[in-house]
This record gives structure tokens, C-alpha cells and sequence, in this order.
């Protein structure tokens, strides 16, 4: 199984009404992708100085299968989306 995290540092001026089909976007892809076999995402909420605002963490099966995930029409769209509105993404994938 392969871990895939990410996060998005919004930018200050993107209201919370991007953000949040932002995040609509993102837990879509659980059911538009049959590669994904689990995904959580959501809005951070203890908000320290570090934090970033949103978070997903998804699971695969194996490296086939993330890379299918990876060129989806469906995430393109939606990691265009975050990455036009953020300061800052980052990602790890690991096994698990």
C-alpha cells in the first residue's frame, strides 16, 4: 500500500467559498477514481502558526495505481485548482 498526503497553504486572499469547492473537489476524487481506496480530507482546525489549511491523505494499492491516479483527468483539474490558489503545497507518498 502507498500513503499519499498533501497539504495546501492557502493564499490570504482566497475566499472561503473557493476553499471550500476546493475541498469538495478534492473528496470527489474517492469516487471518481477507482484507484483510490481511501481518502480523507479536511479543513485544519487547530490553526498554529505552522499549520497549513487543508489536508487529504489517500491510500493505494500499489505504484500502478497512484500513477493512474496522478494523470486523472479529474485530479489534473483539481490540483490546478490548489496549486492556483495556494502559497504553498506539499506532498509525501510512502509505503505503509
Amino acid at each position: 500500500m502507498l500513503t499519499h498526503i498533501v497539504i495546501w497553504k492557502y493564499r490570504a486572499d482566497v475566499e472561503r467559498e473557493v476553499r471550500e469547492e476546493h475541498v469538495r473537489m478534492l473528496r470527489s476524487l474517492s469516487s471518481a477514481i477507482n484507484e483510490v481506496e481511501s481518502l480523507s480530507v479536511g479543513f485544519d482546525v487547530v490553526k498554529l502558526p505552522r499549520s497549513f489549511d487543508t489536508g487529504l491523505v489517500a491510500i493505494f494499492r500499489d505504484r500502478t495505481a497512484i500513477d493512474a491516479y496522478t494523470v486523472h483527468p479529474e485530479h489534473i483539474k483539481v490540483a490546478e485548482l490548489g496549486a492556483s490558489i495556494s502559497e504553498q503545497v506539499a506532498s509525501i507518498d510512502f509505503e505503509s
